[in-house]
């Protein structure tokens, strides 16, 4: 099957995607285009996925695929043309670099590229509600300018994440965010039995514009609704299944 890549207008024409799950080479739970070396997957058919990824990028092999062992956090990784250190631990990676694929894995958590066209500096960034709160967006921005960025230059595009009707979340998970500014409860709609539902890619674009970005944009894509496109942690959950597929998404100079 062919790979199915979303692309966005405003970062063309550099190649760049974020890739659904069909297309790839593994089975089960994992069936489709799983990335993940951390999953439970055969290690055989992840390598063989992230080859297609590179060959859709027209990269020479897997290995330029920049990856990061990612902890939700606000670490943000500078990438040289050897690339990072195997393992290292942060949730977002910049680079001036031609040549280097910069990716981030997903299963609900947003999946962030970025860049300035004119400055030839692109970024990734994986933002989960813990990332983007700590602020792992903005500091992605702050390490593109380190490397000749403007903001207003700046173009983000949030791929496919969770979307607030799928996001169901519990009083103390309000309060984190309201403990850190009251204002963030607009991104929050009232659910079922006093539970409430998080707007994770209305925050997410909030935290990119009001971080200065000239233009910030989400695809629309919900993986947790959608489980013929997409990997999705907390439907894997649900169904009480023992893993899941980690989405992919890349860019390249």
């Amino acid at each position: 099957m062919t790979l199915e890549i979303i692309t966005a207008q405003c970062l063309a024409p550099l190649r760049h995607g974020f890739f659904t799950r069909r297309g790839g080479a593994s089975s089960g739970i994992f069936e489709g285009l799983n990335c993940g070396t951390g999953s439970s997957d055969q290690a055989e058919a992840v390598e063989l996925n992230r080859q297609r990824v590179a060959e859709a990028l027209c990269l020479p092999a897997a290995g330029k695929l920049a990856t990061l062992h990612q902890v939700h956090s606000a670490d943000v990784l500078t990438v040289g043309a050897e690339g990072p250190a195997p393992g290292q631990r942060a949730d977002a990676m910049v680079t001036n670099v031609p040549g280097i694929a910069l990716t981030v894995l997903s299963a609900d958590c947003q999946p962030v590229l970025l860049a300035d066209h004119g400055a030839g500096v692109i970024g990734a960034a994986h933002a989960g509600w813990k990332g983007a709160l700590k602020g792992i967006l903005e500091a992605t921005v702050e390490a593109m300018e380190k490397l000749g960025a403007r903001r207003a230059s700046i173009r983000a595009v949030i791929g496919p994440t969770i979307s607030q009707r799928a996001y169901e979340v519990g009083a103390e998970f309000l309060e984190r965010f309201l403990d850190a500014d009251p204002e963030h409860g607009r991104f929050f709609a009232g659910g079922a039995d006093g539970r409430y539902l998080f707007d994770l890619p209305g925050f997410g674009l909030h935290r990119l514009r009001r971080a200065g970005v000239g233009h910030a944009e989400w695809t629309g894509h919900c993986t947790y609704s959608d489980p013929a496109r997409f990997f999705s942690y907390r439907r894997s959950r649900h169904r009480q299944e023992a893993d899941y597929g980690r989405l992919i998404s890349a860019i390249r100079l």
